[in-house]
Parts: structure tokens; C-alpha cells; sequence
């Protein structure tokens, strides 16, 4: 079928336009993601996107970049309160308005579905994914294509990668970046927790090693003194009996 497929990024896109290709679907993509920011970032994926897309014969539509309208509906329900059902809300909030815009789009120029590649990422919701999809296509009166596209997450990332492609650090909107920032932070810490630990027991034994050789030498010390003491007196007892003797 002739699939206009939602795209968020080209890292995410290369398994899932690979899958639907050799599926029979005649792919194009659209680039519809007004929750990326800053607006330098969006240019930069979608740069990315339309670099490798070239190489690979896959016409590629720019969306309007719109973050006032993600703003008033994503992101009202993420500033509502920071909690995981709210940033399921607010993920479900960002998927109906891009997917939405993409079923549009697909009907008023004569694509049978749509499909979107949100789904080859573990870290989104991929029954959320599925549902705004079915929804947004039904609601055009076209077809949904979904695929749950995780299984092929380490492939794509191998494959991104070797290509050199720019790979992004955050889902996209300005929650995700602070959230990603944060959980950075909180490994980070992690990290230089578990090292301090590491040093501080590396340190309780070579304490205790050094400990250990010290005892070793002290006894050894109290040995050789003994046995000295025990020369000095056999050599006192033999001059004593040498003395007698003349």
C-alpha cells in the first residue's frame, strides 16, 4: 500500500522503512514532530533524516514546525504535574497531535495509511503508540499500519552508528530533555559512588594487607631477637666451659 510513515528521527527510521519495504509498502516519510526542541535541534534531526533518506530513495515531507500548538496541548498536560501517569498523559498528548497531522495529511493526498516508527523505541509507549494511531487513522478513514518495531531497537542503533548518524540524547520535547538530564546525573552519581566505594574498600585492604606484613615483620622480628639472644648465651656458656678448661 501506498504508507505515508510518521517519522521522529533517522536512527529510529532505518528498521522500520527496512521492515515495511520488504513488506510491499511504498514508503514516504513525514517529518511532523512539533514537541522537538529548541528549534536547533529539530533542524538538526530532520537534517539528519533527509541526508540518509536521500541515500536510500525515500522521499521525505516536512510537517509545520508548530511548537505553540505542541505547547498548548502537551505541554499544558506535562506542566499539570511531573509524575509517571501525567508523562504518560503528556506522551499520549504529543503522539495524537503528530499522528493527527500525519492522518491528515495522508488522506488529503490520496495515501492509503499511515504508519509511524515511535514504535522501535523501548522508552516510549508503545501501547499508547498503537492506540492514537488506530484512532487518528480511523478518524481520516484510512488504514493503520502498527508494528511494534522494539526488537529491532539494537540493530537500528548498531546500524545508525556505523552510518555516522547524529543520535540524540532526549525523545524530543523540552520534559524529556530535563528528565534525560536528570537520569544522566543520577547515573553519574551512581557511577562515582560505586568508584568511591570501589577506592574505599581497595583502600580497607591494602590496609589490612600492610597490616598483616607488619605483623609478619614484628613476629619475625621477635623471632630473630630470640634466637639471638639464645646464640648469646650458648656463646656464654661454651667461653664460660673454655675458661674452665685451661
Amino acid at each position: 500500500m501506498r504508507l505515508l510513515l510518521h517519522a521522529c528521527c533517522g536512527p529510529c527510521s532505518l528498521e522500520p522503512t527496512r521492515l515495511l519495504r520488504a513488506a510491499g509498502h511504498d514508503l514516504t516519510i513525514l517529518y511532523a514532530n512539533s514537541n522537538i526542541a529548541p528549534a536547533e535541534e529539530y533542524a538538526r534531526r530532520l537534517s539528519t533524516l533527509q541526508t540518509w533518506a536521500s541515500d536510500e530513495n525515500l522521499p521525505v515531507i516536512e510537517g509545520p514546525y508548530n511548537p505553540a500548538a505542541w505547547e498548548a496541548c502537551a505541554g499544558r498536560v506535562g506542566e499539570a504535574a511531573n509524575d509517571p501517569e501525567r508523562r504518560r498523559a503528556r506522551c499520549r498528548a504529543c503522539y495524537r497531535l503528530r499522528l493527527e497531522e500525519t492522518a491528515r495529511l495522508a488522506a488529503a493526498e490520496g495515501f492509503d495509511g499511515i504508519g509511524t516508527t515511535l514504535s522501535v523505541s523501548p522508552y516510549q509507549y508503545t501501547d499508547v503508540i498503537r492506540e492514537e494511531l488506530n484512532r487518528a487513522a480511523a478518524a481520516a478513514g484510512i488504514q493503520a499500519i502498527f508494528e511494534d518495531f522494539r526488537p529491532f531497537y539494537d540493530e537500528a542503533t548498531r546500524r545508525s552508528r556505523s552510518l555516522g548518524m547524529y543520535r540524540q540524547n532526549y525523545c524530543g520535547c523540552r520534559f524529556s530533555d530535563a528528565e534525560a538530564a536528570a537520569e544522566r546525573a543520577e547515573r553519574k552519581a551512581t557511577r562515582a559512588a560505586a568508584r568511591e566505594a570501589e577506592r574505599a574498600a581497595h583502600a580497607d585492604e591494602l590496609a589490612a594487607a600492610e597490616a598483616e606484613r607488619q605483623a609478619r615483620r614484628a613476629e619475625r622480628a621477635a623471632y630473630d631477637a630470640k634466637q639471638a639472644k639464645k646464640r648469646a648465651i650458648l656463646k656464654a656458656l661454651r667461653e664460660q666451659q673454655t675458661s674452665e678448661d685451661h
